[in-house]
């Protein structure tokens, strides 16, 4: 299996030993741009893991126009930190490509008071009443000059390639679109005005460069949003990137106003950026680069054997299992932790901590979280009961398991998960369902003793005398003082399909479940309404804004109503009475 993704390939002058790239994310940076050492340790891991190319996050050129978001390469000074990065990755096999970029624009999310710049007076996209300051044609000369100058320096770093970020939305991206772009100048109006700024960073870059080295491109193609760029004009713009000489293309698709469709979801299908990716590979020549949820090594094989992509990009999934890229190619797919979508690690990043990931604990922590050494001659604390089989006690047991410990677990039910079955049962989740099989997996290959059907009491607990007991006994459902509530299902037997909804469907509480749930009963009933107390839905919820997106436009297409600002009265025998404007 995967004999495709394994085979060693080359792109100008850099040689690489499979087809499996960790894609760019932001990461951490010191207080002067540079890369921690937390950072340069959690790229060494994914090149541990066997990815044959690692490219870093955005590294922005110049500070002298927005502050910087994440790592900065403008100096000589972050050269070093840079350097034992690009080192580390080495010493496993993997490549590195630095990725550059001039800026963010008007996607500056750190500060709220200050009028971003970008190509046209566009407003902000964080901060909407924020109106953009055009940049100036000498302020652009300078952008070009530095990424110019930091094209060098990462070159002197020992990078093995350099990527321009050219995507998403960001400030080349504003250039290349007239939906922020409404410029007179030479940078504006054509296409090739419009892509002109990202053609002299390329030349820029190229100038600074040894011959041979590898310069590609990062772009969008298609936006998916009205007044967005559509397809056709993708396919041009890859035909201008080719002709300025690039020696491969990175297709993302989407912008922050369909945030989703750049950044995967749970909710979005396997392979959905692949579409956009075909067609820019149908019109190139060099090499492209493909993403979207490609995490089954069997289809991200068969979209390098049927020739819609040259190198598989996984992003999140790396984040969930650095070592994602050795265990396909020892066919050990069934310890692969999975990526769930949840996107705790980009809402991380977006409120100003570093990321993590909720399945990998040791995700940006693989020192300082590292599971100690396996228990040797130890002549206490040699057993373990763990009392609940959900996510949380599975995750106890493997780990005790894992550090070489005598470990039982008491699960109430007649099965492992918890309620990770509600949570991934509808349709939509089914991301969810492979942390189960990924967990049990390793609880049943570690030998930990799962009794099944097991209501634990303190007197059984204390009888069977472990010299550590774990409870993670999971929640209860809170049921809210409605009268008649009691009329009101509460049982999560919807969720798990073992019961059918009714014609017509009233979700009490529009958060994050009530949301979930109406998308999914929305598949068999008639009419499905969501009743919420605040003004709008997912106002309470903590996640993401691309995981927001892609649940509301759910909602939209599955024709799922919505009474915000209404309080519930009671609950009848055949109806939902509620209370709203008075």
């Amino acid at each position: 299996m995967a004999n495709r993704l394994f085979e060693k390939t080359q792109i100008g002058n850099m040689r690489l030993k499979n087809r499996i790239v960790m894609g760019p994310m932001g990461t951490t940076g010191e207080a002067d741009g540079a890369y921690t050492m937390d950072g340069v340790y959690y790229f060494e891991e994914r090149a541990k893991g066997g990815c044959g190319l690692i490219i870093t996050g955005a590294n922005v050129v110049s500070t002298k126009y927005e502050p910087r978001p994440c790592t900065e390469l403008s100096n000589f000074h972050h050269v070093e930190r840079l350097n034992m990065l690009i080192d580390r990755c080495h010493h496993w096999g993997a490549k590195v490509c630095v990725q550059l970029s001039p800026g963010l624009g008007r996607q500056q999310f750190t500060d709220p008071f200050t009028p971003p710049y970008s190509a046209g007076a566009c407003p902000s996209f964080w901060f909407p009443s924020l109106i953009c300051k055009p940049f100036a044609k000498e302020d652009i000369a300078y952008l070009v000059e530095r990424v110019g100058y930091s094209a060098s320096l990462a070159v002197a770093a020992g990078a093995d390639a350099l990527e321009l970020h050219a995507y998403g939305g960001y400030l080349l991206d504003q250039f290349q679109s007239t939906m922020w772009n409404d410029r007179t100048d030479e940078y504006g109006g054509s296409l090739e005005n419009r892509m002109r700024f990202t053609l002299e960073c390329i030349e820029a870059i190229k100038k600074n460069v040894p011959a041979g080295f590898p310069v590609q491109v990062k772009f969008t193609p298609y936006h998916g949003v009205p007044g967005g760029r559509e397809l056709d004009e993708g396919v041009e713009m890859a035909k201008i990137l080719e002709g300025a000489g690039v020696d491969a293309l990175h297709v993302d698709v989407g912008c922050y106003e369909a945030w989703y469709k750049a950044i995967s979801t749970v909710y979005a299908p396997e392979g959905h950026q692949l579409r956009v990716v075909r067609a820019i590979k149908d019109a190139v020549k060099v090499p492209v680069f493909g993403q979207g949820k490609l995490f089954d090594p069997a289809r991200a094989e068969a979209a390098v054997e049927d020739g819609t992509l040259d190198y598989v990009v996984l992003a999140h999934q790396t984040l969930a299992d650095p070592a994602w890229a050795n265990k396909v190619r020892e066919g050990r797919v069934d310890d692969i932790r999975p990526c769930i979508g949840c996107n705790e690690c980009l809402l991380a990043g977006f409120s100003g901590k570093h990321y993590y990931c909720a399945v990998n604990p040791q995700c940006y922590a693989e020192r300082d979280y590292a599971l100690p050494a396996p228990v040797e001659d130890l002549d206490d604390m040699r057993s373990v009961l763990v009392v609940g089989g959900g996510p949380g006690g599975m995750e106890a047991a493997i780990a005790a398991a894992e550090r070489g410990y005598d470990v039982e677990l008491w699960e109430k039910s007649s099965r492992l998960g918890g309620n990770l079955w509600a949570a991934g049962s509808p349709t939509f989740k089914h991301d969810v369902l492979r942390l189960i099989d990924y967990m049990r997996t390793q609880v049943n290959k570690l030998g930990v003793r799962v009794v099944y059907n097991k209501d634990a009491s303190a007197a059984e607990i204390a009888a069977y005398g472990a010299d550590k007991v774990v409870l993670a006994c999971g929640s209860h459902s809170v049921v809210p003082p409605i009268p008649g509530i009691e009329r009101a299902e509460v049982s999560d037997g919807y969720l798990l399909g073992t019961r059918e909804p009714g014609k017509d469907v009233v979700v009490i509480g529009g958060g994050l479940v009530g949301c979930e749930t109406a998308a999914f009963m929305a598949e068999k009933a008639e009419r499905v309404t969501i009743v919420e107390m605040l003004d709008d839905v997912l106002l309470t919820a903590g996640h993401c804004l691309n995981n927001d997106q892609a649940l509301k436009a759910m909602l939209e297409e599955r024709g799922v109503n919505k009474a915000c600002g209404a309080k519930v009265t009671q609950v009848t025998d055949d109806a939902v009475v509620y209370e709203k404007d008075g």
